[in-house]
């Protein structure tokens, strides 16, 4: 009863428009003194054709209600085949949910994406972040004198770890902002190397670096952070005694290391989110992602990023500023 209230309401427009007709076809009939008899057989007549139309109507639009309801039933179904449109509008509302239907599914595997990715990350996160703390375990289990420049160098490499995390939750937040200002590039590569100075001691390395008298425009913080990575990467790959160099050319300013390299094949993917590489696989050292954050940093700055390589030569990452973001010696 309560789909056939339903169906007469959906029809009410179209049975007060029938009713309406009878009333001035009775209307007609009486002005014109014409028998009972011929009005009550027409009315009879369009009442059964009427009746009949109504209940074909109705059966159609129950069937159709019950497919809809089978639809509800199976809406997590990965896919269902809506029922046939029964006019022009019914179709345009099927394409809309269609739409809507798909920008959901579009969504949603963003979003596993984004989840698989960042449990992939974490993983590794975990993995690599064991190796100090069991390193600072050996350390302080000795029965010798601690040595505090390794065990600093261990914790050191907790902190940065900890440091990639909250910069990788930072990053992807809709709340990133920007300060720019003019910085002197100088002082945020000396910065950085203050902040590596320990584990450059600790692992021999020669540093080079020639001050490059360059200002830019630039967020300080978020452009500390990429010096701070491809400074990381230059010293985890550069074997003990081995040597930095950081000078700028020709207004791009260039961090040079004497590594092991990369892989030809690999350069294309390096800047790709959790591309390790078959250095990061050898070595167990890579969580492939701080380059990442690197190419998207550099691109918010409007900075261009670039990496040459030659496997057992080392490894040259070159930061070309924007002309505006630029102002000479």
């Amino acid at each position: 009863m309560k789909l056939l209230g339903s169906y007469l309401m959906r029809q009410y427009k179209l049975i007060l428009l029938l009713l309406s007709f009878a009333a001035i076809f009775a209307c007609v009939f009486f002005l014109y003194n014409l028998p009972v008899e011929a009005v009550g057989y027409a009315s009879v007549l369009c009442m059964v054709v009427g009746s009949l139309f109504f209940c074909v109507g109705f059966f159609r639009y129950r069937r159709h209600h019950h497919e809809l309801q089978m639809l509800l039933k199976n809406q997590h179904e990965a896919w269902f085949r809506m029922p046939p449109p029964s006019g022009a509008l019914e179709n345009d509302y099927q394409q809309l949910v269609k739409a809507v239907a798909a920008d959901r599914n579009r969504i949603d595997a963003e979003n596993e994406n984004s989840r698989r990715e960042m449990m992939e990350y974490y993983t590794r996160w975990v993995h690599q972040i064991k190796t100090p703390i069991a390193a600072m375990h050996l350390l302080l289990q000795q029965g010798a004198p601690v040595d505090e420049e390794a065990l600093g160098g261990e914790l050191f490499k907790i902190e940065e770890y900890v440091g990639m995390v909250l910069s990788y939750l930072r990053l992807d937040s809709d709340t990133t902002d920007y300060v720019l200002g003019s910085c002197g590039l100088d002082e945020l590569v000396k910065s950085c190397v203050r902040k590596y100075a320990r584990l450059i001691i600790l692992k021999k390395i020669e540093l080079e670096f020639v001050p490059t008298h360059l200002t830019v425009v630039t967020d300080r913080k978020w452009m500390e952070f990429m010096l701070g990575q491809i400074l990381s990467n230059a010293v985890k790959y550069t074997p003990t005694g081995g040597k930095i160099k950081i000078c700028a050319q020709q207004g791009e300013l260039n961090i040079s290391d004497s590594g092991i390299g990369i892989r030809p094949e690999d350069l294309p993917r390096v800047f790709e989110k959790g591309f390790t590489g078959y250095n990061g696989r050898r070595e167990q050292k890579s969580s492939g992602l701080g380059l990442s954050l690197c190419r998207q940093v550099s691109d918010r700055l409007g900075v261009r990023l670039a990496v040459a390589s030659l496997p057992g030569k080392g490894t040259t990452v070159s930061l070309k500023f924007p002309q505006k973001g630029q102002m000479v010696e």
